[in-house]
């Protein structure tokens, strides 16, 4: 059996950008192992958020290489999500991680995935994980429709996932980075 079951969702607006994670693992299609898992973290001097989706060890194993790519490259997220890409897609270890990022800082929301992709929405709203597209679809109607903050956005928009997705609960973990 696997252990599967998240949902990412980050959210970015002029005021800055939220980023939330549920707290659901989920082993096979029946059992919730756990409900408390926090799969949202803040890095680098706090002016990065990260979120993950998949395999929790691949997961850590990512995170470190990518706060060390912002270390390499002085904090600039663009760079490092580009080089993390590349490393993990030749690295005959990294490319058998199973994992999805989304990584944020104040101006930029991205999404890494070990295909080599560094994808950067065009309305600032990118969702990982099995609840992510209902997360998503209820985020962008938010955007569009409400002058709500990122923070209410993801608060709502996970809600709205975790009615939807088994695989999405509600306890719900949010970071903020206010644009400067």
């Amino acid at each position: 059996m696997q252990l599967r079951g998240t949902t990412i969702l980050a959210v970015r607006t002029d005021a800055g950008v939220a980023v939330a994670g549920d707290g659901q693992v989920t082993l096979g299609q029946a059992v919730a192992m756990k409900h408390g898992a926090r799969k949202v973290r803040r890095i680098y001097k706090d002016r990065v958020v990260i979120g993950f989706a998949g395999s929790t060890a691949d997961a850590f194993t990512l995170f470190e290489r990518f706060e060390a790519k912002l270390e390499e490259f002085g904090g600039n997220l663009v760079r490092a999500s580009v080089e993390l890409a590349k490393d993990w897609r030749k690295d005959k270890y990294l490319r058998r991680l199973e994992a999805m990022l989304i990584v944020a800082d104040a101006t930029n929301v991205l999404l890494l995935s070990g295909n080599g992709d560094v994808i950067e929405p065009d309305d600032g709203v990118a969702a990982i994980g099995s609840g992510g597209p209902y997360a998503l679809a209820a985020a962008r109607a938010l955007l569009r429709h409400t002058d709500m903050p990122p923070r209410e956005i993801v608060e709502k928009a996970m809600a709205i996932a975790a009615e939807i997705c088994v695989y999405t609960n509600d306890r719900i973990v949010v970071e903020t980075i206010d644009r400067a």
